[in-house]
């Protein structure tokens, strides 16, 4: 036996049972086709005219095309060296992108052209055999082999250890096995998922020869602590993948439970059952593992109160309100004036110096007077815990001073002020008091500070004009979001924390609601799932646990020019995975993403983008998609997706399962 011989079987034991191996099968099978002049069964598909490192140009015939099936823009490639000798078992993955002119294009246009300009109706086997033969221009996304660490796992490199000359290469269309490799062979087998068939081209035609439909798996893993972005136009299929990924998040975890899902479902598709998804809905196809809050009750769907304290964040509410006045169409001078008005934080008054400090406590305290007129309910114990006080005064009292009190009331026709106010009721009293005065007295240096300054700012007139205005219903008009107000809504947020941290997927129904609210929530939830996260990092307590969150419309909340670096979405970005915090958020455009984020997006789902700018501002952000742009843009087919995980160096056409209750049903979506 020869020393080649000798080195060629210990190389082939020392690789037994490496998926690389069904190369040996796929080259020996090709072989014996060959040496049978069974030509029509190959896979072969022809040979390298230029290669390059990043790039490489193949000659090929229609013949070869016709039997594999057609070549489509966008398929797969493998190159193979002949005579291998004693290299290690390996194969180079291409990537076709476009046809290419050969040496003898020139000639064969003008062959064409005297063809039909005599209108000839056969061609001779000399001139037919000249004119089938082409060339395609293909990308070369690196190397398949045995990992020489461990031979028995399979190994990628995004590039090339050695090019060599062009005619030492074979080039083939890979076999249903080979796809396999190709497409599944680095995905990591933790959690492993099924997540479509991989799909070259959109047209469904099916040609003798070509490929089957190849199963496309995902690792579950690869979406805990990262970010996954969803591309693509309206009712393409962005949202049956993000139902695909949170149904695998629930199965793949099985009884360990160590994944907590959030989503907000602005339009409640994930909460309530609907019969493009066969009448299930995650919530109802796992009952046992899922939690929905819903701002609007729905008859069919079991669901919690979703509900917001008016009284504990003023600055956020006071948004959501002008909000919802606006959709009202509520255009009366006073209501505008209220609804521009801009309140402090809670939490940031604490630390004011006792001047400011006592006209932002004022500022809330109006807010809260004019909710308790309007009838929102009050837990009075939690206000006063919250600690606003100024000068040693009471929870409710607004501190002002004893002379402009007197006047205030005797005003009224009372003889004398009242001790300071208390409570909610008597703090309403005391504001309808000082707005009357106000309007009736404007010029009263009693309503000027010690400084000479205005004790009423513009903010403060419009909520005293608002809370006791001249005509109009005042604060009346705000009864109507009642219902979108609980004096103990700040519970439901210790609820879900501890709900994810078993494993639960907390689905938040935000259907009918504005904007600013859907914000509201996005916001508060968020802040307190980094806050829970962080905690249990800086006690060590994180272990294997992790939180997804799921963002639609998210160019609401991480929009291009933001500019804010330390707000809880850019710390997502920049730091979630050390905390273990995941999420998945979906757009139309990359170009409407902020850019800090796109950058440490590792996952992504891309259908069809209508705009040039748009895949040229995908593939600059990630490079994988260059060379995807024209087939991004053409491709229309809902459930048509380009997919780019961890797992997968290079980008999968994939068609994407349907979302069903069952995931051993698998269903393209078409």
């Amino acid at each position: 036996m020869s020393q080649g011989s000798v080195t060629q079987l210990l190389n082939n034991t020392s690789i037994s049972g490496n998926p690389i191996e069904s190369l040996r099968s796929f080259l020996d099978t090709e072989a014996r086709m060959e040496a049978a002049k069974q030509l029509d069964k190959m896979r072969f598909v022809g040979y390298v005219l230029e290669l390059g490192y990043d790039t490489a140009k193949i000659i090929t015939s229609d013949p070869y095309k016709l039997a594999v099936g057609g070549i489509p823009r966008g398929s797969f490639l493998i190159m193979t060296p002949i005579n291998a000798g004693n290299t290690p078992l390996h194969f180079t993955l291409l990537r076709v992108n476009g046809v290419s002119p050969t040496p003898l294009t020139m000639q064969v246009q003008q062959t064409y052209f005297e063809l039909h300009k005599k209108s000839m109706p056969e061609l001779d086997r000399w001139t037919q055999s000249e004119l089938q033969w082409g060339a395609l221009s293909c990308n070369v996304l690196g190397m398949f082999y045995a990992n020489p660490g461990d031979n028995q796992k399979l190994a990628f490199s995004g590039d090339v250890n050695n090019v060599v000359s062009a005619h030492r290469y074979k080039v083939f269309a890979p076999d249903d096995e080979l796809l396999k490799l190709i497409v599944d062979g680095m995905v990591n087998i933790d959690h492993k998922y099924s997540i479509g068939v991989l799909r070259t081209m959109e047209c469904g035609l099916f040609s003798p020869g070509a490929a089957g439909k190849i199963p496309v798996s995902i690792s579950m893993r690869d979406f805990m602590g990262t970010r996954t972005a969803m591309f693509g136009k309206t009712r393409l299929g962005k949202s049956n993948v993000v139902k695909l990924i949170a149904q695998g998040l629930i199965e793949t975890t099985g009884t360990k439970k160590n994944v907590g899902q959030i989503i907000f479902d602005i339009n409640g598709e994930y909460a309530n059952d609907n019969p493009q998804d066969g009448n299930k809905s995650i919530r109802s196809a796992y009952e046992d593992r899922c939690k929905v809050y819903a701002l609007t009750e729905r008859a069919e769907t079991p669901s919690l109160p979703l509900r917001l304290n008016f009284y504990e964040q003023p600055d956020s509410i006071i948004e959501v309100i002008a909000s919802m006045l606006a959709t009202d169409n509520k255009n009366a001078n006073y209501i505008k004036s209220f609804a521009s008005v801009k309140l402090p934080a809670i939490s940031s008054i604490v630390t004011m110096e006792e001047g400011d400090k006592c006209r932002a406590i004022r500022k809330v305290q109006l807010f809260w007077a004019i909710l308790k007129k309007a009838g929102f309910p009050a837990d009075e114990r939690k206000l006063r815990a919250l600690g606003l006080t100024s000068r040693n005064a009471k929870n409710f009292n607004p501190s002002f001073k004893a002379d402009l009190r007197t006047q205030a009331y005797l005003h009224q026709g009372q003889n004398a002020a009242p001790a300071q106010p208390d409570s909610l009721d008597q703090l309403v009293t005391e504001m309808e008091v000082m707005a009357q005065f106000r309007r009736d007295n404007g010029s009263s240096p009693l309503l000027k500070s010690g400084s000479g300054k205005d004790i009423f700012d513009a903010d403060d007139v419009a909520m005293l004009d608002f809370l006791n205005p001249n005509s109009g219903s005042g604060p009346s008009i705000l009864r109507s979001y009642i219902t979108y107000h609980s004096p103990n809504a700040g519970d439901f947020l210790i609820e879900i924390l501890k709900l994810i941290d078993v494993g639960t997927t907390v689905i938040l129904d935000l259907g009918n609601a504005t904007d600013q609210i859907r914000r509201y929530f996005a916001d508060m939830i968020s802040k307190e799932v980094f806050g829970h996260q962080e905690k249990k990092f800086v006690e060590n307590k994180l272990e294997d646990h992790f939180i997804q969150l799921y963002f639609e419309e998210a160019h609401n909340l991480f929009p291009p020019d933001g500019k804010d670096l330390t707000g809880v979405y850019a710390r997502f970005a920049k730091e979630g995975a050390k905390f273990h915090v995941g999420m998945i958020y979906s757009t139309q455009s990359p170009s409407t993403i902020n850019k800090e984020l796109l950058a440490q997006t590792e996952n992504f789902f891309v259908g069809h983008l209508s705009s040039q700018d748009e895949t040229r501002a995908l593939s600059r952000v990630q490079i994988a998609f260059d060379g995807s742009e024209e087939d991004i843009l053409k491709a229309k087919t809902p459930g048509y997706m380009r997919m780019l995980t961890m797992s997968h160096r290079f980008v999968i056409p994939i068609q994407a399962n349907k979302f069903e209750a069952t995931a051993s049903v698998v269903k393209p979506l078409n």
